[in-house]
């Protein structure tokens, strides 16, 4: 397998940390719920302040799709560069390895869901 490596906008390389089974220490949010959950796949609901984030990481071996169900979203991808709007209704899948950011859009609380699969999950955070 390849090893990716990540940059700043300074051209910087950006360090990676170790991947981790439970991210849910990492970062805080308003409220956070699991709905299901089997070998290979999940599927979690999150609640995100207007000043929460889930910060810069990606998943080796899984694909998050978010499907928002209140509120905004905005994700911020890398390889290639990328910004997605969601609102409610809407989907957006990032594939295994991509770098992401996910933000609230808007002024008020977002609700979304994650599934999470196919393959065992991992969450590698970018520093």
């Amino acid at each position: 397998m390849a090893v990716s490596r990540w940059y700043h906008r300074d051209g910087k390389e950006a360090p990676t940390m170790e991947a981790v089974k439970d991210a849910s220490h990492l970062y805080e949010v308003e409220r956070r719920a699991r709905h299901a959950e089997r070998p290979g796949f999940r599927i979690q609901e999150l609640q995100i302040s207007p000043r929460q984030q889930v910060p810069w990481h990606y998943h080796n071996n899984i694909q998050d799709t978010f499907y928002v169900l209140e509120g905004r979203l905005r994700l911020f991808l890398r390889d290639p560069k990328a910004e997605v709007r969601l609102g409610p209704g809407e989907t957006y899948t990032v594939r295994a390895r991509r770098p992401h950011l996910v933000t609230n859009g808007g002024d008020a609380s977002a609700v979304f869901l994650v599934l999470q699969g196919l393959g065992e999950y991992d969450y590698v955070p970018l520093v």
